[in-house]
């Protein structure tokens, strides 16, 4: 999770010869290829209706590729951050023939943004998902689910409920216990700070003066540049998905502090639980995350079908600062998926 507020607030490779993606059957146009279907020409830009207990609402897509036997849908990290940190996925999976979903959670900034506070639980974001998951034709023959930080707790919740339409799942930097991962961030990572340094942290803290600009100073270059993002210049695209951050929804779920969770995901812990999933997982860990790459890699030894990649060079974007091999690990993992399900 951890792409933190106040940046503006702030939280949130492919080897030379990669074989191709499985291709679609036949040869399609060009224009075929670019008709997602919906009429008006939009560059694969969609509005996809969701019904919620608080009425109906829209969430912003965006489609690349025309694959029917590889359809990927990428979950950001936040809460309520954008799909604009996850755009060099454009790059690889593009390159390797995948379908695949950039897409903005209800409150994410290309998305509707309803006032009501009843919206923002995970069950419910659950269900958003599953009707994304229907609005672009996806099923358990080749769905997959991608979700970083945020992203991740999304995917695991998505499956432990709705894991019969999933063909595979990737958990990147995220682990499955909030109260583990804020002990890992206070008792760990904090500690690895210069004292003067965490003492000034821990006092504004205590007095819940967040909106100090000291504050920031402080968490950029001590910590969020350490295990954020470790880029000398952070990606353009993450810089926007930082400006675009609904505040108010982040704080709501997350809580406003950097190493002690106090909204609603304070205690969401489904370790207990990842026992039931079944489906082909892979997990993400990174050296410098803000996450315990140990407990990413106990992770896929405590589901059904795991695998571990681990970004000796990465933190918490690792899909960024150790990029050649997370994507050659992700990409590996949805190939072999669709051999080992095709084969049978």
């Amino acid at each position: 999770m951890r792409l933190a507020f106040y940046l503006s607030l702030a939280l949130l490779v492919v080897s030379c010869k990669q074989e191709p993606a499985p291709a679609v059957s036949g040869t399609i146009s060009t224009a075929e290829y670019f008709n997602y279907g919906d009429g008006v020409e939009s560059a694969g830009v969609r509005m996809i209706p969701i019904s919620t207990p608080a009425g109906e609402f829209k969430v912003w897509t965006k489609r690349f590729g025309n694959n029917p036997k590889i359809k990927i849908l990428l979950l950001h990290g936040g809460p309520a951050m954008t799909h604009e940190y996850m755009e060099c996925f454009e790059t690889f999976f593009q390159r390797e023939g995948f379908e695949f979903y950039e897409y903005d959670q209800l409150g994410s900034y290309y998305s509707d943004q309803p006032a009501d506070s009843s919206l923002w639980t995970t069950a419910r974001f659950v269900e958003e998902v599953e009707q994304v998951r229907q609005a672009i034709g996806a099923d358990s023959s080749n769905f997959y689910v991608l979700g970083n930080s945020w992203g991740g707790i999304l995917a695991m919740e998505y499956a432990l409920k709705y894991q019969q339409h999933i063909k595979g799942m990737i958990v990147a930097n995220m682990m499955a216990s909030a109260p583990e991962y804020g002990k890992y961030a206070d008792e760990v990572l904090a500690q690895q700070m210069k004292p003067e340094v965490l003492a000034e942290i821990t006092a504004i803290e205590a007095k819940k003066d967040f909106s100090n600009p000291r504050y920031m100073e402080l968490l950029i270059p001590n910590f969020y540049k350490e295990h954020l993002c470790r880029l000398e210049v952070w990606p353009d695209g993450f810089n926007r998905a930082m400006k675009h951050v609904n505040g108010e929804v982040y704080t709501m779920m997350q809580g406003p502090s950097e190493f002690r969770i106090s909204g609603r995901l304070a205690r969401w812990d489904i370790k207990g639980r990842l026992k039931e999933i079944a489906v082909p997982t892979l997990m993400v860990g990174a050296k410098y995350d803000t996450m315990d790459p140990k407990a990413m890699e106990e992770q896929s030894k405590l589901v059904q079908n795991g695998r571990y990649l681990y970004c000796p060079n990465g933190s918490h974007l690792s899909m960024w600062d150790d990029q050649q091999v997370f994507m050659d690990g992700v990409i590996s993992f949805i190939k072999d998926v669709y051999k080992m399900k095709n084969e049978k």
